[in-house]
Parts: structure tokens; C-alpha cells; sequence
């Protein structure tokens, strides 16, 4: 069934549209021409109509209130259960499962127009769809997918994944947690920091350590969920930006689990989760594209409306000069994001791809929102204009996801693999 709510279609939990042809899920941009073999740099016809759809929930439901919640530091779970029905929790999620069967352009461009409004909810998004249902979708059995996909993909609750420990930012083989095997159940112990969605999420992917003698590849990744005892989200992080997305640590107290929540085998939690960070940074580069636009337009517009010297800012060359440089990188930091969404989908190795994207987008994101500051003078400091929001907002997108540095280390390390 298709209603309409305000100007937009709510296309129902498991995109009724795809049944009726609103959105063809062949991953596609760039496209190839078959008759031509050039390249088209155009979005599909149905991935303008998902542009168009969502921009016009941003419009209405996400900006009113964007300020808001990022004051209030509320997670905004009414926003998040409209963005369940709408079938933006699930993009990637196969059909069966409850989700809408997208692919990654797609993907990226929903978290792009959910940034434009608000980087934090789109935050969210990006960290729901990619991270914990993207690692259990890929990497768990039949029983995990059924058991926890549909409910993920329906935004009947939020997911959080656990990697990061005090002792294991970066380095990731400094995980302390760690599950013990005791027939039928694994028993975890330990805790995370900085975790999406710690709080309000009830079903995580953890990664713990169940070999100690062999490092990373010691490491395993488990569903766990709320119902079992002894796990519980901790200390809220009060957060320069991103304020209205849920930032917590997890604890792991003689969690017993499943051994039937093992994802995939034992030493795998590593490798895994390497593979869903690639996937996961092209969220972000996309998220960083997303917010660097609504910087750029809020600067733009109050560039026209500003009278300083009797002429508009946008009449002296040297803001003129900055809004070009703003839209140039934007827009490269586009191309960039879509090529590896399109590599992601066309099944291609898009590990440097995303790492690129990810690195230059969100430092573009933060020169942006910086410059956009600027041109609004004192009034960009003062939260009566949203640019002082995407400027706090701006900056972790170079931490999470993997650092700057650390995209550079990863770029450069499989550049040289590919000469060896």
C-alpha cells in the first residue's frame, strides 16, 4: 500500500515500490553505454525519483528540527521510526528480509541527502545500515540473517557494532574483550567505547578475542542482543558535534551467548571486520559530501543576501573565489564517493577506492564548513545559522571510520601490493 505523508510517498517497510517498479535495484552510475561503451555520469531515472524522496522527507522532517535535537542531544527515535517505515533503515538489506534490495549507489545517496539536513541523524543511518546489519547480512548464518535482519531493516530497533576499546582505536588488535567457549555458549567479558548507538541500539555485532595467542587472527565476531543478562550500554559520550547521535560504551559482564551467534568462524571477526569498514567508508564519504553541500548552500544563500560595502558578498571576487573552490571539491568529492559505491556494487576490489573518498571528502567536508563560517562573519558563529553545526559536525568524520592517517596507510599499503 502507498500513502502519502506530506509531500512524500512513504513507500511502506519493505519498499512497496520495488514491486512496482518505482525502483529498479540493478546497481547502476556510472553508467556504461552499451551502444557507445562511454561512461554516463548521470543518475538513473529511478535513482533521481530516491533522490527526490528523500530529499523531500529531509525537507520536511529532518531540518525543522535538526538544531533541535542537536541542543536537546535527544536521539530522535520518531525521525528514526519514519525513516524504518520508509525502508531507509534497510537499503541494502535483501527483499526477503524485510529490505529494500538496493545497492550502494543508492545507498550512498540516501546518507548524502539525510547529511544535507542533518549530519548527525545521517550518522545514524550510515552506521545502522552499514555496519551492524551489513555484518550480519554478509557474514551470518541463515538463523542469524532471519533472527535479526527484518528487525534491523524495519527500524524496530537500532543496531550498534563493537569494535573500538579504550586500549583499541586504530589498532584494532588491542581488543581486550574476550569469549570463552563453555559448551553450547560462549561467555564474554569486557567493554567498548564510542559505540554508535550504544544506548538505544538492542542488537550488536561484537568483536572478541577468542584465541589470545594468535593476535588478530584470533579475534571472532558475535551477535549479541539485549535479552541476554550482563549486557548493557554505559556512559553517554557528550560529544562536540554529532550530539543528537547516541555515543556510548557497551559492557560485557559473564554475557553468555549462543554459540550459534558466532559469525562465520572463529578468527574471522578480524578479516570481517576489515571488509565492512571498506563498505562502511564509503557511507561516510558520502555523509562528508552530504554535509559539505549544506554548508556550501547555506553559505551560498547568505552570500546573496548580505549587503557589506554597499554590494552583496557574492559581488566581491574574494568570496566569489572561495564558493568556487567550495564547489569544485564538492563536487569532486562526489565523483570520488560514487565511483567506489559503483565499484562496491559492480563487485569490483574497491578497498582504495573507499579509502580515497572517505579521506578527501571528509576533509572537504571540514574546509567547507570552515569557509562557510567565514563568509558569514560573526553570524556563522551563533547558532541562529546552521553553519556552526555542520562545522562541529564536520570534524569526525576524519576520526571515525578509520582516521585520515589511516586511510592514507591504507591507500598506500595496497598500492604497493599491487607492484609486489
Amino acid at each position: 500500500m502507498i500513502r502519502r505523508e506530506n509531500r512524500y510517498i512513504s513507500l511502506g517497510r519493505t519498499f512497496v515500490g520495488l514491486q512496482l517498479g518505482f525502483i529498479d535495484t540493478t546497481p547502476r552510475l556510472p553508467n556504461m553505454d552499451q551502444e557507445t561503451s562511454g561512461i554516463s555520469f548521470d543518475l538513473t531515472e529511478d535513482q533521481e525519483a530516491l533522490r527526490s524522496h528523500i530529499r523531500a522527507f529531509v525537507e520536511e522532517e529532518i531540518k525543522p528540527v535538526a538544531l533541535q535535537y542537536d541542543e536537546s542531544q535527544e536521539f530522535p527515535h520518531e525521525i528514526f521510526r519514519k525513516l524504518g517505515d520508509l525502508g531507509y533503515l534497510g537499503i541494502v538489506m535483501p527483499p526477503e528480509l524485510g529490505g529494500a534490495g538496493m545497492g550502494y549507489m543508492e545507498y550512498a545517496i540516501v546518507v548524502e541527502e539525510v547529511a544535507r539536513g542533518c549530519p548527525s541523524i545521517a550518522l545514524g543511518v550510515a552506521a545502522h545500515n552499514g555496519l551492524c546489519s551489513g555484518h550480519i547480512n554478509r557474514f551470518g548464518s541463515d538463523e542469524l540473517r532471519a533472527k535479526y535482519i527484518p528487525r534491523l531493516a524495519k527500524g524496530e530497533t537500532m543496531g550498534a557494532w563493537g569494535l573500538t576499546e579504550p586500549s583499541a582505536g586504530s589498532d584494532a588488535g588491542g581488543t581486550r574483550t574476550v569469549a570463552v567457549r563453555d559448551g553450547d555458549h560462549y561467555v564474554i567479558n569486557g567493554s567498548k567505547n564510542f559505540i554508535t548507538h550504544g544506548n538505544v541500539g538492542d542488537i550488536c555485532v561484537v568483536m572478541a578475542v577468542t584465541d589470545q595467542s594468535a593476535g588478530k587472527r584470533g579475534i571472532s565476531a558475535f551477535a549479541v542482543d539485549k535479552s541476554m543478562p550482563g549486557f548493557y550500554g554505559s556512559k553517554k559520550e557528550n560529544k562536540l558535534g554529532m550530539r543528537c547521535s547516541d555515543t556510548a560504551g557497551l559492557t560485557f559482564d559473564n554475557v553468555r551467548v549462543p554459540a550459534s551467534h558466532l559469525i562465520g568462524n572463529e578468527g574471522e571477526g578480524f578479516i570481517q571486520a576489515l571488509q565492512i569498514l571498506d563498505g562502511g567508508r564509503i557511507s561516510i564519504a558520502a555523509l562528508s559530501v552530504g554535509l559539505a553541500q549544506g554548508a556550501f548552500e547555506a553559505a551560498l544563500k547568505y552570500s546573496v543576501e548580505r549587503v557589506q560595502f554597499g554590494k552583496r558578498l557574492a559581488d566581491m571576487q574574494a568570496m566569489q573565489f572561495k564558493l568556487a573552490k567550495m564547489s569544485m571539491e564538492i563536487e569532486a568529492s562526489r565523483l570520488l564517493t560514487y565511483k567506489s559505491a559503483w565499484m562496491r556494487d559492480q563487485g569490483m576490489n574497491f578497498t582504495i577506492a573507499a579509502s580515497e573518498a572517505k579521506l578527501f571528502s571528509s576533509e572537504v567536508a571540514v574546509r567547507t564548513a570552515e569557509e562557510a563560517i567565514q563568509i558569514h562573519g560573526g553570524y556563522g558563529y551563533v547558532k541562529e545559522y546552521p553553519v556552526e553545526k555542520y562545522w562541529r559536525d564536520s570534524k569526525l568524520l576524519t576520526i571515525g571510520e578509520g582516521t585520515s592517517e589511516v586511510q592514507k596507510m591504507v591507500i598506500a599499503r595496497n598500492l604497493l601490493a599491487e607492484i609486489q
